[in-house]
């Protein structure tokens, strides 16, 4: 490959012979057209009349009046689907429709992606298979209903936890056999080359947006920019714009779940280590024989032993930082935003809003915050009424 798509020493394409060709014709087709004026013109009047772009930058005044600084929110959450996801199934799905492919195929935990493929699905005419875990079904069913509504078909993963992971190993093996006609959109900033540029290059608008907002709305740049990390789409999306602002903190969120300490966790940055996961050199959750751990988090969307590449570089090299927040701190917050602002954020942005909760008495009043929320809540009212009742219990 002309570009080796690597981040520092992570990254790479570590996948089975038969997938190296179309990786190949992934990578031509990208840089042949994500720069192509009909390619660009036709996102961007998709983005804007379908998706919603640009998304505003909302002063949370009441929450940070709790916190005690200043705190901004980039409302991803008001994109046509309730998230960031659409930015990214926009791009690849007019990307395969330029390459002749007829068929999409997506992996998904939250939901949200899947969601967003299959609204893109319809929107293009194409047929849709998401691939998701047993255990996110149960605990993702509205967005199950959605997608099964747009006319995509969910196929369930059985078998290790039922979640993200397995997901995408069933999505990389269904693709091998059905590389002529079927387009991978794959959901985050992870996995081969050249998939993480590629999601990147489609979450950008966040930071681009956010950052001239920031300069328009409050007349300078902000003292830090959080946002959750999972495989890391959103938080990539965000800070990809703020990198060479070096008086700019970039702090990601991982799952803590109940805790690193306990074992029951997904903050692959906090507490993982080098290997290779779907196809790319990253930092996982794995044991000293290198096998991978199962992880677990309230949000089905960050519940994933890896993490984007150019996020282990990030951390390498110290330009961001990595922390995690737990799950009782997430839903405390997902509980405040609720009551203060009048806004359900989705559990994976509420780990983003938990470090802010928690930098309470810890800041200076005139620092400046802001966090990527990239999704809402209403998908996820279910699971939160059952964490009361189990921890009530």
């Amino acid at each position: 490959m002309k570009n080796k798509g690597r981040f520092g020493d992570y990254g790479g394409f570590y996948v089975p012979e038969v997938l190296i060709p179309v990786l190949e014709e992934l990578e031509e087709a990208f840089y042949k057209y994500y720069k192509d004026e009909k390619f660009v013109a036709e996102l961007d009047n998709l983005s804007r009349n379908y998706a919603g772009r640009p998304t505003p930058l909302y002063y949370a005044s009441r929450f940070s009046e709790y916190v005690g600084f200043k705190v901004y929110l980039k409302r991803e959450d008001l994109l046509h689907g309730g998230a960031h996801k659409v930015n990214n199934t926009l791009g690849q799905g007019l990307l395969a429709k330029y390459m002749g492919k007829t068929k999409l195929i997506a992996e998904t935990g939250a939901g949200q992606h899947g969601l967003a493929t299959a609204m893109i699905g319809a929107l293009l005419g194409m047929e849709t298979k998401i691939f998701m875990g047993t255990t996110d079904i149960e605990r993702q069913s509205v967005n199950v209903h959605k997608m099964k509504l747009c006319g995509a078909e969910v196929i369930g993963v059985e078998g290790a936890t039922g979640t993200l992971k397995d997901a995408i190993n069933d999505a990389l093996r269904y693709w091998t056999g059905h590389v002529d006609d079927t387009f991978y959109l794959f959901g985050t900033a992870a996995g081969p080359h050249p998939y993480p540029t590629v999601v990147r290059h489609f979450q950008t608008p966040i930071g681009i947006e956010a950052r001239q907002q920031c300069l328009d709305n409050i007349g300078r740049l902000p003292d830090i920019i959080v946002a959750c990390v999972g495989g890391g789409s959103n938080a990539i999306g965000i800070f990809s714009a703020f990198l060479e602002d070096k008086d700019v903190r970039l702090v990601g969120v991982e799952a803590g779940g109940e805790g690193v300490s306990t074992g029951r966790h997904a903050s692959t940055l906090v507490a993982g280590k080098i290997g290779i996961l779907h196809g790319t050199k990253s930092y996982l959750l794995q044991n000293q024989e290198g096998q991978v751990f199962d992880t677990e988090s309230i949000s089905a969307g960050l519940d994933y032993p890896g993490v984007g590449p150019e996020h282990c570089m990030l951390k390498d090299i110290g330009r961001a930082e990595y922390v995690e927040a737990e799950d009782k701190d997430v839903i405390k917050v997902f509980d405040l935003m609720c009551r203060l602002e009048g806004i359900l954020p989705a559990l994976e942005s509420s780990h983003a809003l938990a470090y802010l909760m928690k930098s309470k008495g810890k800041l200076s009043s005139d620092t400046v915050v802001v966090a990527n929320l990239s999704g809402r809540g209403d998908k996820d009212v279910g699971i939160i009424e059952s964490y009361r009742k189990v921890t009530k219990g």
